[in-house]
């Protein structure tokens, strides 16, 4: 994408395709800090450039590292805020919905300013679990 694809919005959104990614990112840490109990890394910085997406595109790898590691552990609960507890698989539910919702709000985002690059439909389960070795 071009680096003035990052500066777009939906109509009557002021969040940008560049605010959205970095949100989705450090979300997912946040999740990932939740459920493995580590200190929440520092928010990463909203991109300008397409240069910028491939350091974000790192964080979040590591995060996703770090999700798919606690969902191998058993259910229990979670304290997400001071009193407030959740199941494991609640959370983990959420950060994989969140993660969707914003996607979709970039594809949306970018769509509606004549760029279609994302095609919702070929992000699937099937397709992570045939990338990540885990069905044919």
């Amino acid at each position: 994408l071009p680096d003035e694809a990052l500066a777009l919005a939906s109509p009557r959104n002021e969040w940008t395709v560049a605010m959205i990614v970095a949100h989705i990112v450090d979300a997912a840490a946040w999740y990932a800090s939740l459920l493995d109990g580590s200190v929440c890394p520092p928010d990463v910085a909203v991109p300008t450039t397409s240069a910028d997406i491939a350091a974000i595109a790192e964080a979040c790898a590591a995060a996703d590292a770090r999700l798919r590691a606690v969902a191998s552990l058993p259910d229990g609960m979670v304290e997400k805020d001071p009193g407030r507890y959740n199941k494991r698989s609640t959370i983990l539910s959420q950060s994989i919905h969140h993660a969707t919702e914003h996607r979709a709000q970039v594809a949306g985002a970018l769509s509606t300013n004549g760029i279609n690059v994302i095609d919702l439909d070929a992000l699937d389960v099937w397709a992570y679990g045939e990338a990540e070795g885990l069905g044919a």
